[in-house]
This record gives C-alpha cells, structure tokens and sequence, in this order.
C-alpha cells in the first residue's frame, strides 16, 4: 500500500469517527495555488481544470477532474470512481453531491490552520454557486478536524521517514562541530551544513537562505534568518536552527555550542545556567506531554521556568508539529495570544510529532536555543533521536 492510500483510508477512518458525510477538497491550477491537502490525496500530481475530490465516511472515494487527468489519477489506485468532463464541473459535481446527500460537507477553509485552508475564496463562490438550489449550500462546514487529525496522527510509514530526517540531521550536526574552527563566517560554516546535505542526498526542511540559522556571538540576529559575515570567536555561544527534508518528511533541530577561551576547560558559570534553564524547561515540559492535554497547559510549564529562573519570556510557542513541513499545523504548544488562533487550546493525539524550542540570551555570550523532536505515544511523548544534553565545546 502506498503512503496516498495510506492516508487516503486514514481519512475515511476520521470521518466516521467524527461523524462528518463527506470531505470535498475543490481546486484549480493546482501548479500556481496547491491545496497543502492535496499531498495526501494525489501526491506530486498537479490538477488544471476545476476538479473536487470527495472522501465520505461510507468509504467512497470520487475523483471529478478533467478528462485529460483522468489517467494519470487513475494510476493512483485511490479513487474507485473517476468522473471526467471537457466542458463544465458544475452539473458533475451538483448531481453527485445529491446523490451522497450529505448532511455535512466538510471543505478545507479554517481560521487556525493554514493546512487546512486551501480552498481559494473564488473556489468557495464557485462552490456555494453550483450547489444554489440544493439544501447542500448551506451545509458546508470547515474540514479543519479532519485535516488537523490526519496530518497530525502520523502512520508508521511517515514515522520511520520523520526519524531518519532527524537521524541524518543529528549526523550532520556531529560533522558540524568537528569542522567549526575559530575565525570562520556563519556563512562558511552553513555552506558546509548545506555540502553535508547534498552528500546525504536529502533536501532542506525550509528555504536555503535561512536553513541552517547560524548565530556566532551577543551580535548575530536570532530568528528566521541567514547566516552572516559575522567570525566565530572565543568566548561565543554558537547556536544553530536547521532541519532536513527525507522522502518528503522533515525534521527541526536546534543545537548550540561554546567557543572556549584560552585557558577554559568549560562554560563560564552564567552560560551553563543558561543551558541547565533551557534543558530543565524541555525535560519538565516533555513529562507532561500525554494524550488529551491541550498544548497551552505545556507551553505553560516551560515559559514559567523560564520567567521564574529570571530570564525574559521567549516571543514564540514552545512547540509545533512537524511533518512534511517544518511548522506543521493542528494542535500547538504554545500561549493563548491572538495569533496563534484556537490552535493551543487542541488536544494533543497519539502519534502527532512535536518540537519543543525554549531560547534564552545570555548577555555577552550569545542565544541558547535547544530544539528536540519528540513523538507522542501511549505513555506520553518520546525523544526521536538523542536530545543534546550537554554544551559541545568548541576548541578553536
């Protein structure tokens, strides 16, 4: 079986488990607006014309597209019905949507989830247009569960290729630290990390220009982006935010390191109270971290050990999912600030991947920021790869 079908029965699965009739996914000139949904429904493939996929909770899985794609979806073994047209969608659409005769139809819109938001205003026009005249108008309902479950509950085969994301990132890492050497740019040492990628043959988790974030110094700018012509000197903390992409699946991973000055055999003292604040706010938030508990009561537990050890609050969420995006949507460790949405207020499920992020400046140092994917099971939520425990120490 296929990741698609994998995923394809996966939602089938959460329909009827949240009594929802059928999910229609409606596009157009997916190469120029995609539907992130459509990853798990025709993987690669592009749609031209106006085309819908329907799932419902009876198991049917319809595909209305144009006839020129109805091969090429065919090959997909997906959809046990294919219904082409050449001139309109509307009356193919209209007359199957009666058929089913939903008492909701789940379209992906959402106020929280940008994953599951890829249907277009104009789409949405177009839809409440061809459905005028039928009760099914007026039974449109967001799709956001559906989606937020099915990318979030990760199926084995997604799982295996998230820890070998983590599992080639951890490598590199390691190859990192070897190389880093007093006197080198951030920029040197992040086309390095992108050669180890390439020898690696994988891709990168977000955009180039800022994947890795590479930050030498009290000077170098924390957040979303680049390396610069910043030198790596003694007495720095050198911080790292970096993921890679296999077979479609990422992983997001922070590290950090200590540049030792002459003479230094460790951290001077407020660099490891530092690390100690960031690694205790990450194990005590990892404790808590079971099924059913909403993201904000974890983002809570880190953010006051932070605030309570004298450090300021950290401006992001503890946490996000991960999957075949860095910043995954659904559910999220984080504050109930305006905007982040609903989203911290989800439940956290079995077999969602998480990140857990605290940072805290040490002035005249530099940031530290640790960043550990974790994965929830049964009995709460497990590191996926060996977390960084201890400050690397870079001898110049």
């Amino acid at each position: 079986m296929t990741l698609i079908q994998e995923k394809v029965n996966q939602a089938i699965e959460i329909l009827k488990e949240q009594g929802t009739d059928i999910w229609l996914t409606f596009v157009r000139e997916t190469s120029g607006v995609r539907d992130p949904a459509l990853d798990f429904l025709i993987g690669a493939n592009d749609l031209t014309w106006p085309s819908a996929l329907i799932l419902t909770r009876k198991g049917e899985k319809i595909a209305i597209i144009g006839n020129l794609e109805k091969d090429a979806v065919q090959r997909l073994n997906v959809f046990d019905e294919i219904l082409g047209y050449d001139t309109a969608v509307s009356e193919l659409l209209r007359d199957t949507i009666t058929r089913l005769n939903p008492d909701r139809v789940a379209v992906n819109t959402s106020r929280n989830n940008v994953h599951a938001d890829g249907l277009t205003h104009a789409m949405y026009e177009f839809l409440r247009e061809y459905l005028a005249g039928t009760p099914y108008a007026d039974r449109l309902v967001s799709a956001e569960p559906i989606i937020n479950a099915m990318r979030g509950r990760k199926t084995a085969t997604e799982l295996t290729r998230i820890h070998k994301a983590v599992e080639i990132t951890d490598e590199i890492y390691k190859k990192t630290f070897d190389f880093i050497k007093v006197g080198m740019t951030e920029i040197e040492v992040g086309e390095y990390m992108h050669q180890l990628a390439r020898e690696y043959g994988v891709g990168l988790a977000w955009p180039a220009e800022n994947c890795p974030a590479v930050n030498s110094g009290p000077d170098s700018p924390v957040g979303h982006n680049g390396p610069t012509n910043i030198k790596i000197e003694r007495g720095h903390l050198i911080h790292f935010d970096f993921g890679v992409k296999y077979e479609d699946y990422c992983s997001d991973i922070q590290r950090m390191a200590y540049v030792l000055r002459e003479g230094e055999t460790e951290a001077p003292p407020e660099v490891q109270r530092g690390f100690i604040t960031i690694r205790t706010a990450i194990e005590k938030s990892r404790e808590f971290m079971k099924a059913g508990v909403t993201g904000n009561s974890i983002d809570v537990i880190s953010r006051e050990i932070i605030v309570d050890s004298g450090y300021p609050e950290y401006p992001y969420a503890l946490g996000h999912q991960l999957g075949r995006v860095a910043h995954d949507g659904g559910a999220l460790l984080g504050p109930l600030w305006e905007k982040y949405g609903d989203s911290p207020n989800q439940k956290l499920e079995v077999a969602q991947v998480y990140t857990l992020e605290p940072g805290l400046a040490v002035p005249n140092y530099g940031y530290i920021g640790l960043e550990e994917d974790v994965v929830m099971t049964d009995k709460g939520a497990e590191y996926l790869g060996e977390p960084q425990r201890e400050i690397v120490f870079i001898q110049g």
